[in-house]
């Protein structure tokens, strides 16, 4: 953390913000200086405590519940979120779900699939309408994407999980151009394998992963937040529309 405090007075709402990479990203842009709100989706204990985390370094914390599947649930958190913070200047997309299913499975999980779909695509862009009107001039918006949908390496049964983020990535292509005139950025940060709990870091698949990246190891939550912290800082102005691949060099 840099004693300059980049996102001093800023305004930021992080989805999926009490576990993993989004309470990563919570903490970081709280150590910068931003007030943060945050939405989760079950665990108040885990909310609580990402939120006392930040109230602890002198910050104000939001945590709301809301089901990122729902698009009325997430446009009012975010005009909950805009409220409760007094203005908003940072969206943060960080709530997703991973369903894995081969095409040849013919008696896949079709309500899994649609799910998956509803938070992880429609629950971005449901997110993004409703805080377009609230953000300020020169915002920020960054999304959570995967390193596998813009980049070689995808694995069988991950086709519908990668198609997903991809639409993402390619909403945020446009919305750069459309927000542009605002000096309102748009980009995306697409991780590989890291070590957040939901992905097995131990084991045959781990052992093959790590084995394909160059530093050969998996990231950390911590070191995604740094590259969402730079995004939404005053450095990243010009970048917009843009993919951050964060992997490990597991893709080249």
């Amino acid at each position: 953390m840099g004693e300059t405090m980049p996102l001093k007075g800023k305004k930021a709402l992080i989805t999926g913000g009490s576990r993993g990479i989004g309470a990563a990203i919570v903490k970081r842009l709280a150590e910068e200086g931003a007030d943060v709100a945050f939405t989760y989706a079950s665990s108040v204990d885990a909310a609580e405590q990402v939120a006392a985390q930040v109230r602890g370094m002198g910050r104000s914390a939001f945590a709301f519940k809301a089901d990122q599947g729902t698009s009325d649930d997430v446009t009012k958190v975010v005009r909950d979120a805009h409220d409760a913070l007094g203005g908003l200047d940072i969206l943060v997309n960080s709530a997703g779900v991973f369903v894995t299913g081969m095409v040849t499975d013919l008696e896949g999980d079709v309500a899994a699939f649609d799910r998956q779909l509803d938070i992880n695509v429609k629950g971005v862009v449901a997110a993004v309408r409703a805080a377009v009107p609230l953000l300020s001039d020169g915002g920020r918006i960054v999304s959570i994407g995967t390193a596998r949908a813009s980049s070689r390496g995808a694995f069988p049964g991950i086709a519908d999980y990668v198609a997903s983020k991809a639409a993402v990535a390619a909403y945020s292509r446009v919305w750069a151009r459309e927000l542009g005139s605002r000096k309102i950025t748009v980009n995306v940060v697409e991780p590989g394998p890291i070590n957040t709990g939901m992905a097995p870091t131990e084991g045959e698949i781990a052992d093959i992963l790590k084995s394909m990246s160059a530093v050969g190891r998996y990231g950390e939550p911590e070191e995604v937040a740094a590259a969402v912290a730079f995004l939404t800082g005053p450095e990243a102005g010009y970048i917009t529309g843009t993919s951050l691949v964060i992997d490990g060099g597991l893709s080249i």
